[in-house]
């Protein structure tokens, strides 16, 4: 099938005298051309944030300086975070919504591919200026990816403002893409496709791009105040002129966490297509997932200051986000209780995609259970800004978020290329990962438990092994992924051509219909309108 439609595409192409080569994909406005220039983006930007994450373990192999300097430790720090936060979760979960959306409820395009491609090509130039902050003078950010002022207002380096620049262009993308979604949802299901019956992943997208429309703009703002305290004269954050640093924190995390669940319950809807596919079952509790997943949206905005228990607050706020903390567990816990009832007494097979999402959930939990640790606020006192919180993040964000993604990739990759990776290979890039991601994060939960503080470039004697098998576990982790490119440029290249039928039982749990052979050209089919 993708053979007839690429071979139709290329004739389609040669008719209209549509543009090829490079300009191909600088004019595209085609949603599968678009979704595979985010991922591209996103793999390169992994790569990049990984790689400053090796030269943090590195320094950290030991105590005693090694590599770096101080400073420029500091720098490496904050610039993985935003690199990986903001360059690549964000843009692999953006592409497989621009890949997979129109596919899954029969719609011809996004709704609005030219803002579809204006949002994908402001990335590069926003994830270039952060990269060139290591050349200005005082070096990169080095205040932390949270940019607490008044360490970014007062203190911050010169390089802050090509930084606050570039979180504005990050934000002004997400706006666009969430958009586009909402609209593309709301506006061109195939007939008959009602909203209760659209796939997981669609509502998954659908929710969190609800969520990016209304916490990109507190962002925005957060890094305006930042601007006008370092440039106008405002003291938003200074106590000196009145202002209070506190109240950077409070605007941040009001952002912030709904953030998190941006990050994640992308991954939660994938879980919720390759799971039933490989059990070979209907998902169970299809509406009580649904319904699950608004509800961690709604209630992902009354939780943030749990990220601020040590700055004093009065007891009875310190109840409140406590309590609403625990309460947000309960529907990720429906969640994880509908993938394993999925899977119970069902046909399962062990292929690569369904690996990962067996794994996802495992980790995941585990990153789950040390949130609700850190939810308690007493406990949380000891905890703070600790290594056991750089755990806990972790185990969300890399068996969470990115084995999310690397599963959807294997899922989809033979519907979109129409070759099969080479699932031997793959299968041992999936074990390595596993392997390496907890020798990498189980020992900072008991460096942090013993006391080790986050963000610091040296440390003492007794926090030494654990460090050690850290750094072991962040280069295997590391070396690992490059298998992970070779997989995939195989497959694009030798793989095994497959036919409409990729995963054996799975016709019909996917898609309703397939896209029509991609247009540069949109127009809106006569049935949708």
């Amino acid at each position: 099938m993708s053979a007839a439609i690429d071979s139709h595409d290329h004739d389609d192409h040669e008719h209209h005298g549509a543009p090829t080569g490079i300009k191909r994909w600088i004019y595209s406005t085609n949603h599968k051309d678009i979704g595979t220039m985010y991922l591209i983006f996103s793999f390169v930007m992994f790569l990049v944030g990984g790689l400053l994450a090796l030269i943090i373990r590195a320094e950290l192999f030991m105590p005693g300086l090694q590599i770096v300097e101080p400073d420029f430790f500091n720098q490496l720090t904050t610039m993985h975070g935003l690199i990986m936060v903001f360059g690549a979760v964000m843009p692999a979960t953006v592409g497989l919504a621009n890949w997979m959306i129109p596919l899954m409820i029969g719609a011809p395009d996004m709704a609005l591919p030219r803002m579809n491609n204006m949002s994908f090509w402001i990335l590069p130039f926003a994830f270039t200026l952060l990269a060139a902050t290591f050349f200005l003078p005082g070096g990169a950010p080095n205040f932390g990816w949270t940019f607490y002022a008044p360490l970014s207002t007062t203190y911050g380096p010169p390089s802050t403002d090509f930084f606050i620049l570039a979180v504005h262009l990050l934000g002004i993308s997400s706006i666009m893409g969430a958009i586009n979604v909402i609209v593309t949802v709301m506006n061109l299901r195939a007939p008959g496709m009602t909203y209760m019956k659209m796939p997981l992943f669609v509502w998954t997208w659908f929710i969190t791009a609800f969520l990016l429309i209304m916490v990109m703009p507190i962002l925005a703002g957060v890094v305006t105040m930042m601007l006008t305290d370092r440039h106008f004269g405002t003291a938003f954050f200074d106590a000196a002129g009145g202002g209070d640093p506190v109240l950077f924190q409070h605007i941040f995390w009001f952002f912030g966490h709904p953030e998190v669940y941006i990050m994640i319950l992308p991954a939660f809807g994938i879980a919720s297509t390759i799971i039933p596919t490989f059990s070979r079952k209907k998902l169970f509790g299809y509406s009580s997932m649904v319904y699950a997943t608004a509800s961690i949206a709604l209630l992902s905005f009354i939780v943030w200051a749990h990220h601020m228990f040590t700055t004093g607050m009065p007891l009875f706020a310190e109840l409140f986000f406590m309590y609403a903390t625990v309460i947000i567990s309960v529907p990720t816990g429906v969640k994880v209780f509908n993938w394993i009832a999925t899977m119970w007494r069902g046909s399962i097979t062990y292929e690569t995609p369904m690996l990962y999402a067996i794994a996802f959930v495992i980790l995941f939990t585990i990153g789950g259970f040390s949130g609700l640790m850190l939810a308690m606020a007493p406990v949380d006192m000891q905890y703070h800004d600790t290594y056991f919180v750089v755990a806990h993040f972790h185990y969300v964000l890399f068996p969470g978020a990115i084995f999310g993604s690397i599963a959807a990739v294997y899922y989809w990759m033979p519907k979109w290329c129409g070759r099969m990776y080479n699932e031997k290979l793959a299968a041992v890039q999936f074990w390595l990962s596993m392997i390496f991601v907890n020798i990498t994060f189980f020992p900072m939960h008991f460096a942090g438990l013993a006391g080790m503080p986050r963000r610091i470039p040296d440390y003492a004697l007794q926090f030494a092994d654990f460090n050690m098998w850290s750094t072991y576990g962040a280069f295997g982790l590391g070396i690992t992924q490059l298998l992970f490119i070779y997989i995939l440029i195989d497959c694009y290249k030798r793989g095994k051509p497959v036919g409409t039928q990729v995963w054996e039982g799975a016709e019909g749990l996917e898609w309703t219909v397939p896209s029509p052979a991609p247009h540069h050209t949109f127009t809106v089919p006569p049935t949708i309108k």
